[in-house]
Order: structure tokens, then C-alpha cells, then sequence
């Protein structure tokens, strides 16, 4: 993948049955038309990640059907859904095989080589931290798990199911949530979990370029000891699993791609473990619920974190970004993260301007594409494909007032790209009042001739004022500006 790689994320069975109601049929992995693959390319994205291709929890649907929260949350956007549309979380992995309704192994297989054909990575989904409740270790082996045996659990009774042979065996959980009551969690603290589950993810490596794990911060010894300490046995081990498993997949496979979903300001330990990528939870929260001060304060942390973070205003789990942010806020906050450095990640219903989010297990998600969005998406996806978004140096820039006691000048954003004699100024006023701000150039960075404007198109001829004195910027509410230009 090019650096700062632009990856899409798609909800692969909502995705295919949307092709199916579209195209009259359905369509196995292998079977997707290539004009699909081919659009996506044209926007430039080097990775697809697609979410949720491992077989299906049996046990995981039939919660799901009945679970209050899935269910109300389903009908208040469809009020008129049926059940039948509503499968097992993708996260409850029951083992790591491509479900036969996707076309199982070989369906991925050829998916594979025709996205690699076209310069295209392929990711997957790995879960660390648990299985689904009906995975066949639960009952062939189950002290891979957190368990107390045949004897009840003395405290936090409702964290524990039992297996088929009446053990008790503890659900997968976030030490700040109630446990997932579709899964089944995995003792790290067992030398044998983590060989089962280093197969399991050298398994997956076998079949992808890359892998997001999922809520990777839980299998760190510290956390999953903080978590469960009632329950262990045994000593923490002096080595973390993530450092083991990343080691022996690169081995194999020395250029595969781990993304790691974190929180909790551990993004930094994860990455020294060697992770490509982590989350940055943190820019998409003051994106969302902070000033523009607060967000380039975040944008002035140290450049090699910058590189590894992955930016994003919409996936899978958080509320779809036209209901988070706005429209207009969600595509300045889009026209942000895919001109920064890290990894860039857009979310295939993002692009299509899904109005707000329904639960990952509902599968029947028609909703109209929204022109407006994907015309938006369009072109700011090519724009921030050019080559100076790639391999350019990148650095924040100062903007100053226009005038005194005018502090509008704070609402806007802006950085530099720059590589060899050509560069890219990106512009944003992230606010819903007009802002106005002086943009003063240093030496060395004064443009030559005329700056175009990526997106209006608009050529304007530097003059000599402009040159010392700096681009004058008025702009709209959440307005943006990629312009570019010969040093």
C-alpha cells in the first residue's frame, strides 16, 4: 500500500444484499461484477477491509433475534424490518472459515487474486479477545477460556453461560460494558490459548494481505489481568501475545498489514508492539465534539504517531457521520482525515451517505444513496489521491487574524504537503460561522505563478502583496480549500 493508504471498509453481507435487491440475483464474493471493483479503484483506495466473512454464530443469530437492544434499535429506523434479516454479529467467530453463503474459501480466494491483480490489499477481521459462544472449543477445550469449572462463580454470576458439559465459562467483555452475551472469553493468561489463537491468526494470514483486530487493547496483559484478576490462576506472562503473534506472521509473511482497534490512550504501547496502524479514537471524538484549537492540539503530537494512526469519522461501530456530525460538519470532518498523515478510512455506507446507523447484524440496509455525499466523496477521494498526499512532507500551518480583535481566524485548519516543487495547502474552516483568517507563507514556501483550487477550480495569480503579506482566506461555514502549486 502506498503510504498514508486510503482504506474502505464494507459491511460484506448488508453490502451483498443490497447488490442482490439491485441486481436481481444474489452474488457470492467471486461473483461481484467487476465494474464494482473497478469504481473503487478509481477512487483510489489501496485496501479493502471486508468486515464480517467468517462463518456464522448459529447460537450468535438466535441471541441477536431476541435481544432487546438489537431489536429496538432496528425498529425505531425500520419499523416494518423481519427477523429473518437480522444475523449473528460478525465478531462472535465461531471459527475462521468464509461462510458457504459468501461462497466459502475458494469464493475468497478468487476475490483475492483479482483485488491484488488490481493493485488492491485485502483485509480481514481477527478477534483476539474472544469466540463466539458456540465456537467448538467451548466444549472440546475449555480451559482456553476464562472458567471456574463445575463450580459457580462466587461473584459476577451473570458473566458466566455454561457449556454443554456444565462448565462455567465467562463471556467476552469491555471491563467498561456489560459482557457480549453471543461470545465466549479467551484466558490469556493459558499458553495455550495464545498458540490456539496464534494458528488461528497465521490461519488468516494465510487467506488476506491484513488484518483490523478487533479491540486489540483487551489481550494486553495489563488489561486482560485489570479485567479478570478474580479469575486467573496463574502468573502474567512476561511476554505480550501481540508481540509473539506479530512476530511469527511476519516471519511468513513479512509485508502483512496489522490495523489494531484501541482506546484509552494505548494507541502508542500498541504501535511499539508493531502494529501499521492504530485507531485515533481521539481525533474522531474532537472532530465530533471539540473546537478546531483542541483538534490541531492533537495534530502537533509526535509525526511518527501521526504516520500510524488511522483516521476516520465513520465505521461499523460509531453512529453513521451524516447523524454524528451534520452534513456540511461531516464533509469538512471527511475533507480533514483524508488529507492528513496515517491511514485514511472511509466506511462504503459513509460514501453513500447512509442517514444514520442500524446494528451490524441487520443485513437488509436499503436505504437511497444520497447524490449529494457521493459526488462529495468522489471528488475529494481523487483529490486526495494525488501524489503529494503520499510521499509529500507534511507540516501544520500557522493561520493569523485578518484583523484586529477578529478572532475568527481560530476556526480554520490548515496544513502543507509538500513534495519536491510542487505543493498542496489544505483549508478548512471547521465552524458554522463564517471565518476569516491571514495564511503567511515562510521562506521557501511562497507559491510561484498561479494556485488552482482543487475543488471550484478557481485559478488565482500570486501577487507580490500576497507574497508578503500572506493568502487573505474568507470562508464559509465548514468550508474547504485544497489548493496547489509550483515552489
Amino acid at each position: 500500500m502506498r503510504t498514508n493508504p486510503h482504506i474502505l471498509e464494507i459491511n460484506t453481507r448488508a453490502w451483498l444484499k443490497r447488490l442482490e435487491r439491485r441486481h436481481g440475483k444474489a452474488f457470492t464474493l467471486d461473483q461481484i461484477p467487476d465494474s464494482y471493483w473497478t469504481e473503487i479503484k478509481a477512487l483510489g483506495f489501496d485496501a479493502l477491509w471486508f468486515m464480517g466473512v467468517w462463518k456464522e454464530s448459529p447460537k450468535g443469530k438466535e441471541i441477536a433475534r431476541s435481544h432487546p437492544e438489537v431489536l429496538d434499535a432496528i425498529k425505531k429506523v425500520k419499523p416494518d424490518f423481519s427477523v429473518e434479516d437480522i444475523i449473528s454479529s460478525p465478531y462472535a467467530i465461531t471459527e475462521y472459515v468464509v461462510d458457504e453463503t459468501l461462497g466459502g474459501p475458494e469464493a475468497l480466494k478468487k476475490l483475492r487474486a483479482k483485488l491484488n491483480g488490481m493493485g488492491i490489499a485485502l483485509l480481514l477481521d481477527f478477534v483476539a479477545n474472544h469466540t463466539a459462544i458456540d465456537a467448538p472449543t467451548v466444549d472440546s477445550d475449555p480451559d482456553l477460556y476464562i472458567t471456574t469449572g463445575k463450580t459457580e462463580p462466587g461473584v459476577h454470576k451473570d458473566w458466566f453461560f455454561k457449556n454443554k458439559n456444565g462448565q462455567y465459562i465467562a463471556h467476552g467483555r469491555d471491563p467498561y460494558f456489560a459482557p457480549w452475551t453471543d461470545s465466549a472469553q479467551l484466558n490469556y493468561f493459558n499458553p495455550r490459548t495464545r498458540q490456539v489463537m496464534l494458528q488461528n491468526l497465521l490461519n488468516v494470514a494465510d487467506q488476506c494481505d491484513g488484518v483490523r483486530c478487533d479491540m486489540a487493547m483487551l489481550s494486553l496483559n495489563k488489561v486482560h489481568r485489570d479485567t479478570w484478576w478474580e479469575f486467573l490462576g496463574s502468573d502474567m506472562p512476561k511476554e505480550e501475545f501481540w508481540s509473539q503473534a506479530l512476530t511469527a506472521v511476519r516471519e511468513k509473511y513479512p509485508e502483512f498489514t496489522f490495523i489494531a482497534e484501541v482506546y484509552w490512550g494505548l494507541e502508542w504501547d500498541i504501535q511499539e508492539m508493531g502494529f501499521d496502524y492504530t485507531y485515533d479514537k481521539v481525533l474522531y471524538d474532537r472532530l465530533r465534539f471539540s473546537t478546531p484549537e483542541d483538534i490541531k492540539a492533537h495534530l502537533g503530537a509526535e509525526h511518527l504517531f501521526q504516520m500510524r494512526s488511522i483516521r476516520f469519522i465513520s465505521n461499523h461501530d460509531e453512529e453513521d457521520s451524516l447523524k454524528a456530525f451534520g452534513k456540511e460538519k461531516s464533509l469538512a470532518a471527511s475533507t480533514i482525515i483524508a488529507t492528513l498523515p496515517g491511514a485514511r478510512m472511509f466506511y462504503l455506507f459513509q460514501l453513500l451517505g447512509r442517514p444514520q446507523r442500524l446494528p451490524i447484524q441487520y443485513v437488509k440496509d436499503l436505504f437511497p444513496v444520497d447524490k449529494d455525499v457521493a459526488t462529495h466523496y468522489a471528488r475529494l477521494l481523487t483529490i486526495a489521491s494525488a501524489p503529494e498526499f503520499h510521499g509529500g512532507q507534511w507540516s501544520l500551518k500557522e493561520t493569523r487574524p485578518f484583523a484586529k480583535e477578529d478572532f475568527s481566524y481560530k476556526n480554520i485548519l490548515a496544513w502543507q504537503w509538500k513534495q519536491r516543487n510542487t505543493g498542496k495547502m489544505v483549508v478548512i474552516n471547521y465552524c458554522n460561522q463564517p471565518s476569516r483568517c491571514r495564511l503567511p507563507m515562510k521562506s521557501g514556501e511562497v507559491p510561484n505563478g498561479v494556485v488552482k483550487e482543487e475543488f471550484s477550480k478557481e485559478q488565482i495569480t500570486v501577487t507580490p502583496q500576497m507574497r508578503t503579506e500572506g493568502f487573505v482566506l474568507d470562508l464559509k461555514p465548514y468550508e474547504s480549500k485544497i489548493f496547489t502549486f509550483s515552489l
